[in-house]
């Protein structure tokens, strides 16, 4: 049976192999695993190589575009210029934490995150310092943000809602300018806005002038949200008539409101 399944043919010699594993012998020799070896290696260098050139000097993921977001009072423009970030860089190598830095330089900038826009962008995310009162320094006028930071003047009318502030020195670590900026943060805004002036000369005599002519006695920056919404409510019954006018409204101690 098993000389017929051969069929007609001489039997292959003993100690000799077929013809496919003469091959396969051939092809486990260990110069032809070294060459395939070899090979490898070489493909696998020339696409670390071809990653890297794409990656760092390729121009097909380099910046085409740098994008602002959040600018306000600052333009466009403005941030790119001082961001630094030059089209045409491979977005591998572009620095966003110096571009970072160079934008948060910007007096008008809160904070600012920088980041790549894959595969060719830069995306530069703002928040502007929001202005709550305005003080007068050597001939000049500078916004205030609501940690009483300076960071920009203005030559005409200040914002909505923006109070001019009489403190002796305007600076963030002075308690009473940090009093007078609590006093008007904890209003809302639509009383904010018939605020005309605001001044304090320490941290325990806050004081408000509002567009009517009344003085509101506000003292210090405790309880400053209690405050607020006793004046708001003291100011509504005025205006509905349910009280007397009144020329000074003392808050200064919430739970014993005093009209004179």
């Amino acid at each position: 049976t098993r000389d017929r399944a051969r069929g007609p043919g001489p039997a292959p010699e003993a100690g000799r192999g077929t013809g496919a594993t003469a091959v396969r012998r051939r092809r486990d020799s260990p110069r032809d695993r070294r060459r395939r070896l070899l090979v490898r290696v070489g493909t696998a260098v020339a696409v670390v190589v071809l990653l890297a050139w794409l990656l760092w000097g390729s121009p097909v993921l380099a910046v085409s575009s740098v994008r602002v977001d959040g600018a306000g009072t600052l333009t466009a423009a403005e941030v790119v210029e001082v961001a630094g970030v030059a089209e045409g860089t491979p977005l591998l190598r572009v620095d966003v934490d110096a571009a970072r830095d160079r934008v948060a330089r910007l007096p008008q900038v809160a904070s600012v995150e920088v980041t790549r826009g894959w595969p060719r962008s830069v995306v530069i995310t703002v928040v502007e310092r929001v202005p709550v009162a305005v003080v007068e320094r050597a001939g000049s006028r500078t916004l205030l943000d609501a940690e009483g930071v300076l960071f920009d003047t203005v030559t005409g009318a200040p914002p909505v809602g923006v109070v001019p502030l009489d403190v002796a020195a305007p600076r963030p670590d002075d308690r009473a300018t940090s009093a007078a900026l609590a006093a008007l943060v904890a209003l809302p805004e639509d009383v904010r806005a018939g605020v005309t002036a605001a001044r304090a000369t320490t941290s325990e005599d806050v004081t408000l002038d509002l567009a009517d002519g009344t003085t509101v006695l506000w003292g210090s920056a405790e309880d400053a949200g209690d405050k607020a919404q006793v004046l708001v409510a003291l100011l509504g019954q005025l205006a509905a008539g349910s009280l007397e006018p009144a020329d000074t409204i003392d808050v200064s101690a919430p739970a014993a409101v005093v009209l004179r």
